[in-house]
């Protein structure tokens, strides 16, 4: 197996556009064929945006010409802290492995590649969200639960206003 890993670039988009639904729908439990349109339009406009000004970085793993793996980090900045000074922090995305590639090692290739880009910016406080799938190798990596964030779900959104 002759693997070559590359970042990704605008000439890409299909690919990484394509690796975002497969993510999304084996996270969300979805069929395979489930049609994610305004999902596939945002992810398309993201990336056009984003991979141009440089505030998302993905790498892309192929064995030959096929595509076989993929990862992304976001950079972003929130008011500094004592523990992130500079208030910049990273957040990893959109890992994927093709199913026939899994447990040889691309996924931790690919993690380290996103972490080594981050921290060559100076970033030192880097998040994710782990599948069950992919908590051991995260945690292998050295990623440990955060015990302090929480988040508002998605239904207090829809609610109707007053209804606190």
């Amino acid at each position: 197996m002759a693997l070559t890993y590359r970042r990704g670039a605008i000439d890409a988009l299909s690919s990484l556009v394509e690796t975002r639904l497969a993510v999304l729908r084996s996270a969300n439990g979805l069929d395979a064929a489930a049609e994610l349109p305004e999902v596939a339009a945002q992810t398309r406009d993201y990336y056009q945006t984003a991979l141009a000004d440089g505030s998302h970085v993905t790498f892309l793993a192929f064995d030959g010409s096929r595509f076989v793996g993929a990862g992304g980090v976001s950079f972003f900045r929130v008011m500094p802290t004592v523990h992130i000074p500079t208030g910049q922090k990273a957040y990893i995305m959109n890992m994927y492995t093709h199913p026939d590639y899994r447990r040889r090692g691309i996924a931790l290739h690919i993690l380290s590649l996103l972490v080594e880009t981050a921290q060559a910016r100076g970033v030192t406080a880097i998040s994710l969200e782990a599948t069950d799938m992919g908590r051991p190798l995260y945690e292998r990596f050295g990623f440990v639960p955060m015990q302090s964030e929480m988040m508002l779900p998605e239904e207090w959104f829809i609610q109707p206003a007053g209804q606190l």
